[in-house]
């Protein structure tokens, strides 16, 4: 169910940019089109840079139309979603109407859940939509495709713990960041005016649990902990932004970074140190409590504030539209990206299980990988609507890279010369890092325009607060 915000969106966007979005499409008027009809479904970075570029390339040719599917009104990069959750970063400056990057971009927009697939009519389902007072806005809806892609991404996987998905906050999405940001700031503002419940010490704590020492976990701890820095700025003096705000990464596995090379893992850890963010691995979650994180070895982590980043999941839609799907809820997909069954239907991202030759194993679910498949796919699909043989993916692993927020960065690349990962750290380590944000926005933009929005909001962190305090 979309938020109200969202809704008014929707509806305001909707009336002003109508070319754009068809909302009672059905399948007679989608087969009287004389195009290729590609049904993109999924709006995350690599969803609409596919719809985005796919869509301006073959306006001129006119062999396709594109259409973009997705159950949210708005885009937000997600690897922005920490600073959101921290408060370090205004969601409402970076996120992007969908209806309007349609409009620009020649593409529709179509807002909705998928629920059902029809392969032998290529007929997808679309779900109504319906505001807070259950009032439909949407009809549930019917659309023929001629290819069908798949990137509907991934969810956060509690792995069935107890108490997790009721006590622990999940930061999928931007309401789900902003939902921990309001509750850090409320718990930081109690805590400050003695109301937590300690007003027999002299220092008020504040406990926050990061439950998965992933790239999220480990930098969203930072992230809390230099926004726990600047709120003193802002009103809460009584709060030591080291000893009082106390933050506890805890990892199921031996290391932290479990997806990077060691390298990066171990100096990583040793920033943390110095940040005053402790490090628990080998503790396994077993179960969590509203004030209280229980460990395998027995430990009972008091907590005033709960995340959850340990793992994902792909939405069971997958296997409920009939399509097969591994035990992570994947379909599995061909070199070309198109599915085993259906080769009239692509997935990437992570909800695909893509074949990674070279190393004899799968193409990991990380963002590096649906980048570079969403611009394979952009070639892929060009070729064929002109009937020619579809290319092989081949994945390019360029080195990872962890943001500390303005702490630090660490990663490496990978250096084709050398033969061998380079550790950078500092500076250049924090410009690789920010440009991968600019290089999203430029595929979306292009150069110019994303060279405006860079120096709009190196402009806006002049004129507002570090932290958003609303």
């Amino acid at each position: 169910m979309a938020n109200t915000a969202e809704l008014r969106k929707t509806k305001a966007a909707m009336d002003e940019l109508a070319p754009s979005v068809q909302p009672h499409l059905t399948v007679q008027d989608t087969l009287k089109s004389r195009h290729h009809r590609i049904v993109i479904v999924g709006g995350g970075a690599g969803g609409l840079e596919l719809a985005t570029q796919l869509a301006d390339a073959e306006r001129q040719r006119k062999r396709a139309e594109v259409i973009l599917v997705d159950r949210s009104a708005t885009h937000l990069w997600k690897p922005l979603l920490h600073e959101v959750a921290a408060g370090t970063m205004d969601e409402d400056t970076h996120e992007l109407e969908y209806v309007a990057q349609a409009r620009w971009h020649h593409f529709e927009f179509q807002q909705g859940e998928l629920i059902g697939l029809d392969r032998t009519r290529r007929v997808i389902k679309i779900s109504a939509l319906f505001d807070e007072e259950n009032m439909e806005i949407l009809p549930v809806r019917e659309m023929a495709y001629d290819t069908l892609v798949l990137a509907i991404g991934s969810e956060t996987n509690f792995f069935g713990t107890p108490g997790a998905a009721e006590h622990a906050i999940a930061i999928d999405t931007p309401s789900e960041a902003e939902r921990f940001r309001r509750r850090w700031l409320a718990i930081c503002m109690r805590a400050n005016s003695h109301l937590s419940g300690q007003e027999n010490t002299h220092h008020p704590r504040v406990d926050v649990a990061v439950i998965g020492a992933g790239a999220t976990g480990v930098e969203l701890a930072a992230e809390i902990r230099s926004a726990a820095e600047v709120l003193g700025a802002y009103g809460l003096h009584h709060l030591d932004p080291r000893r009082d705000i106390r933050i506890t990464i805890v990892e199921a596995g031996p290391r932290i970074l479990a997806g990077v090379q060691e390298r990066v893992a171990e100096d990583t850890a040793r920033l943390l140190h110095e940040l005053n963010i402790d490090v628990l691995v080998n503790e396994r979650v077993t179960r969590v409590e509203k004030n209280a994180v229980v460990t395998a070895t027995g430990k009972n982590l008091p907590t005033d504030l709960t995340v959850w980043t340990a793992g994902i999941r792909i939405s069971k839609v997958l296997a409920d539209i009939g399509l097969p799907t591994n035990k992570l809820g994947q379909v599995p997909v061909l070199q070309t990206l198109q599915t085993e069954v259906d080769q009239d239907i692509f997935a990437f991202g992570d909800c695909a299980s893509c074949p990674w030759p070279e190393k004899g194993t799968l193409a990991p679910p990380r963002a590096q990988v649906a980048q570079q498949q969403a611009k394979f796919l952009y070639h892929a699909l060009r070729k064929r609507l002109a009937k020619k043989p579809l290319p092989l993916f081949e994945f390019h692993d360029y080195g990872s890279l962890i943001s500390l927020g303005r702490f630090d960065a660490v990663g490496n690349i990978m250096g084709k010369l050398i033969g061998k990962a380079l550790l950078i750290e500092g500076t250049l380590a924090r410009v690789l890092y920010a440009w991968l944000y600019r290089r999203h926005l430029m595929a979306l933009h292009g150069f110019l325009r994303m060279l405006v929005d860079w120096m709009a909001q190196w402009l806006r962190r002049r004129t507002t607060p570090r932290v958003k305090l609303h």
